[in-house]
């Protein structure tokens, strides 16, 4: 199982490469669904146009353990097999890929719910600092911790 976070330049991980490791589980033949999410940059909201994106956390080894925390606690709570994530941190541009999220389960209403949960306790449980700079200037979000 993946599951990291990593800068955005030091590795390169594609949905295809977590779909990947999820069919290597032993209890693939059990399952019958993969559910997959790509989070990326979004460029243009109501009267704003983001130039870039920074995303940090200030502690990548501690956010990386509670990561591997809501994997095993959504397996656990959704009866799933095998769930993939890569969270990256730095720079980014318009279209980029933030998060990425693959759900191996023996059906799809469950693996569906796993999916959705292990996008939202990542989002609202882990300490991120959001720095959105756009042409309205510089916006600073927090989330988790």
């Amino acid at each position: 199982m993946i599951v990291k976070i990593v800068e955005k330049d030091d590795e390169y991980y594609k949905i295809a490469d977590l779909v990947d490791s999820l069919k290597k589980s032993s209890k693939v033949d059990e399952s019958g669904a993969i559910f997959t999410f790509e989070g990326i940059v979004r460029g243009k909201e109501k009267d704003l146009n983001v130039d870039k994106l920074i995303l940090s956390t200030p502690d990548k080894e501690k956010t990386e353990n509670e990561l591997k925390l809501i994997a095993e606690s959504v397996k656990s709570k959704f009866g799933v097999f095998e769930i993939a994530i890569i969270h990256y941190i730095g720079e980014f541009y318009t279209g980029d890929t933030l998060f990425l999220v693959a759900v191996l389960g023996p059906h799809r209403n469950e693996t569906l719910d796993a999916l959705k949960e292990t996008i939202e306790k990542t989002k609202f449980d882990l300490e991120f600092k959001k720095e959105e700079i756009s042409n309205t200037g510089t916006k600073i979000i927090m989330a988790g911790g």
